[in-house]
């Protein structure tokens, strides 16, 4: 079991210079969306001195860590990894305790999370500067990759494992010292991976998590000038305060925001397997993840079919609470995002979107029954916000043209997938979407060591995951060097030495 001592929080503290420090913060629970009754634990509320003693924790680590020769902060971070391997039954129940989702989706998300840490902990071996050939004889010419320095995340709580662990891992090993703060509703994990990193030899301040409101210690991390840049998942509304606060100070942001995610299904020799990619695109945390498939496009000829089939596969999902082993769709997050679910469905239906999964009855609790809507047009609500829940809007079109254009009729660009048998289609698709990421006859699953991000609306700044997270948590940095001995003082260069 976790110890309680080393690993797991005591009630209204953070993590900061690799203690649990108190807070003079009003304590906020956590509580199980499968039973609100059951609180697993407390944070703070953490106030301005909290934040402050995090960024003064962070940035007086900073230079050590910054020294630490990049194999080395690989290294521990690949014990890190291990020791979720370690605990990760009983952080597999954490995360579905506190955020819903079904243990076997708990258990994928270590196993990701694990995925990405070793390729970030690979980075460590391959921050690499290049030899610029020089013009002056007896000079050498070369750029460096330099940490930035204090980074601040900001995660969501969909993926309580994943998200933190996405900023966590490469701004360590690119030798940035990091606060990060969880969201408030799944606060738990990330404490204790907090915990972890200390068990695995992160030394003091290099990590420190303050939890609390993000009008309040994200506002503040946005604005101490201290903080080099932000990493942040969540909202297009929050992420484009972000994107302010930051620009006003000429901090560096990732941004990693809301989708609109389409599927086009052009045509398929397989039906019910494309039925079934995208019911698994769909309803993975109860539809409450950025790259959910959350409308479909399909040519008119084969329309029937697909939603008769959809309806087939999503009447038949088991609900329940997550550490039920056969549950496929657990509760929604909190009871606000239960409401927002149930307005958004009943306004498409008023809209004219036709229901044709069943209103089937649910525990009780913060469940919604997985629903299908058809007939839905380009215009109406539920084709155009993001509803993160579990909804699939289906809207019949005639041609490629159109499909396209209706994909792209958007403020968002993350996510888009085509079902195609037709080559020629499929690369149109491709080409012609405004996503950052698309699918080509599987649904919208990453993979751990590939670029991720959107367009528009979705996303701002370098992808994460992958090769191109060394463009945000790096700075570049050039440096000429001239041989002493070298008598040679160089060719003038329109007339002057050089600019």
């Amino acid at each position: 079991m976790l110890d309680q001592l080393t690993l797991n929080a005591p009630a209204r503290t953070n993590f900061i210079n690799n203690t649990w420090t108190a807070s003079a913060g009003a304590g906020v629970p956590t509580l199980n969306p499968a039973d609100q009754s059951d609180i697993v634990g407390t944070v703070p509320d953490s106030t301005p001195e909290d934040v402050k003693a995090a960024i003064d924790a962070a940035r007086e680590a900073l230079p050590g860590w910054a020294a630490t020769p990049g194999p080395v902060r690989g290294d521990i971070l690949r014990r890190w990894s291990e020791l979720i391997e370690e605990h990760l039954e009983e952080l597999a129940r954490l995360i579905t305790r506190e955020m819903g989702k079904p243990l076997a989706e708990s258990r994928g998300e270590l196993g990701r999370a694990r995925m990405e840490i070793d390729y970030a902990a690979g980075e460590g071996t391959r921050i690499h500067g290049v030899t610029i050939p020089s013009r002056i004889p007896g000079v050498s010419i070369a750029t460096q990759r330099e940490p930035i320095g204090v980074v601040g995340a900001i995660t969501p709580w969909n993926f309580p494992a994943i998200a933190p662990v996405r900023k966590i891992a490469p701004a360590l090993v690119f030798g940035n010292t990091v606060v990060l703060k969880p969201a408030l509703e799944t606060p738990q994990t990330a404490l204790v991976l907090a915990g972890l990193l200390r068990e695995a030899g992160l030394p003091e301040g290099v990590l420190n998590v303050v939890s609390g409101r993000g009008s309040t210690v994200g506002s503040q991390l946005t604005e101490d000038p201290r903080v080099a840049g932000i990493s942040f998942t969540g909202s297009t509304n929050v992420g484009r305060s972000v994107n302010e606060a930051m620009a006003r100070r000429l901090g560096s942001v990732q941004l990693e925001l809301g989708g609109k995610n389409a599927a086009y299904v052009h045509s398929a020799e397989d039906l019910r397997a494309v039925a079934a990619e995208i019911t698994n695109a769909s309803i993975q945390a109860t539809g409450q993840r950025c790259t959910s498939i959350s409308r479909v496009l399909v040519r008119e000829a084969i329309a029937d079919d697909l939603v008769e089939l959809l309806v087939e596969s999503w009447s038949g999902l088991v609900i329940g609470p997550g550490d039920a082993e056969d549950t496929e769709v657990g509760p929604l997050v909190n009871q606000s995002q239960l409401d927002r679910v149930s307005r958004y469905v009943q306004q498409g239906i008023e809209e004219g979107a036709v229901r044709v999964t069943p209103d089937r009855s649910t525990p009780d609790g913060l469940y919604f029954a997985p629903t299908v809507l058809d007939r839905v047009t380009p215009e109406m609500t539920v084709a155009r916000e993001e509803i993160f829940g579990p909804v699939l809007t289906v809207t019949r079109v005639n041609d490629d043209d159109e499909a396209i254009r209706v994909v792209n009729d958007t403020d968002y660009g993350l996510a888009a997938a085509v079902f195609s048998e037709d080559l020629e289609t499929a690369m149109r698709f491709s080409r012609e979407v405004h996503a950052g990421m698309v699918h080509i006859n599987h649904g919208t699953v990453s993979q751990p060591h590939v670029p991720f991000g959107g367009m528009n609306e979705s996303g701002v700044g370098p992808f994460s995951i992958g090769l191109s997270n060394v463009e945000f948590f790096t700075q570049s940095k050039t440096v000429y060097a001239k041989d002493r001995s070298s008598a040679q003082a160089g060719p003038v260069v329109s007339g002057r030495k050089g600019l």
